[in-house]
């Protein structure tokens, strides 16, 4: 090459300045401050919204938020080269994360070997998208999966009005639209339904029952539920002649969608950075819905 072709060549590089050459790439701990107050001021008191893994000094090569950090969603992470994971639900299998009960099991130590293994970091997001003064960002999520987000709410955000539609007619197109395994319908199929309570998650039994007695609620539409609280109490209800329902969609068909907005929202947030959703995938399965073969993760797993 000529010195000729040599300077023409230079000159169609791009410039990078030298500070720009020099910049710090940004940090776990910091995209996790910003994560934060994207959706309140400050951490409720006593937050689970912690940090459960990895060193947060770790540079972001990109995000991935999920409802539940399992093994297959972390092995997806990092084949899309996500180490920021950012989980709605718990990594070591209670709500606090707390390890001492778990300190010797082989679940919990390969899955931490896992994650330090691969320099990955792990935060819960759970109090804080929830409490965000401007609304719900999880219900939101679920909302506009179901279709349901022009709908109005006359007794707040938990409630909606919608086009009358029966029990089972509705049972079968949330069952489609989310992909779900394992739905369970408390109620009479042919029950006519407009108004809806709401409540994604494991709400407590209190919750769930003061929903249901709200005026004109036919259905109470909720994650899980202990068969010997709500779900019993639904059956009596029904049995007493009162027009109620309850479908248990399971819990993590009840909030992935909410999550899949959190990915939305943190796009926005960091703009050039990878932000993946990656769908955990329903922990169950009925006989007539068996999952496929090798299949680890739902199809709809979005980047």
């Amino acid at each position: 090459m000529n010195r000729v072709t040599l300077f023409a060549v230079l000159i169609a590089l791009p410039m990078v300045s030298p500070a720009a050459a020099q910049a710090p790439k940004l940090s776990a701990g910091e995209a996790w401050l910003r994560i934060q107050h994207r959706y309140t001021s400050a951490p409720p008191p006593e937050t689970v919204d912690t940090l459960k893994a990895g060193d947060p000094a770790t540079p972001v090569t990109g995000i991935a938020t999920t409802f539940l950090d399992t093994m297959d969603v972390l092995r997806e992470a990092v084949r899309r080269g996500d180490n920021l994971i950012i989980s709605h639900e718990p990594t070591f299998y209670n709500h606090r994360d707390e390890k001492e009960f778990f300190a010797n099991d082989p679940t919990y130590k390969a899955k931490l070997a896992y994650i330090e293994e691969h320099h990955l970091v792990v935060y819960r997001l759970h109090d804080e998208i929830h409490a965000d003064p401007a609304g719900d960002h999880i219900l939101a999520g679920v909302y506009e999966a179901f279709g349901w987000d022009k709908y109005p709410h006359p007794g707040g955000a938990n409630f909606v009005t919608i086009p009358p539609i029966t029990l089972g007619r509705l049972a079968r197109t949330l069952e489609a639209r989310l992909h779900i395994q394992t739905m369970r319908v408390e109620g009479s199929p042919g029950q006519v339904i407009t108004h809806v309570a709401l409540l994604p998650g494991a709400a407590p039994m209190e919750h769930q029952v003061h929903a249901l007695n709200q005026p004109q609620v036919e259905l109470l539409i909720a994650g899980e539920a202990r068969e010997w609280e709500t779900v019993e109490y639904v059956r009596d209800a029904v049995a007493q002649g009162r027009p109620l329902a309850l479908i248990l969609l399971g819990h993590e068909a009840s909030e992935e969608p909410g999550m899949e907005q959190c990915a939305k929202e943190l796009r926005e947030l960091f703009p050039g950075m990878r932000v993946d959703h990656i769908v955990a995938g329903q922990p169950l399965w009925s006989p007539s819905h068996p999952p496929a073969k090798g299949q680890l993760l739902p199809a709809h797993s979005k980047p």
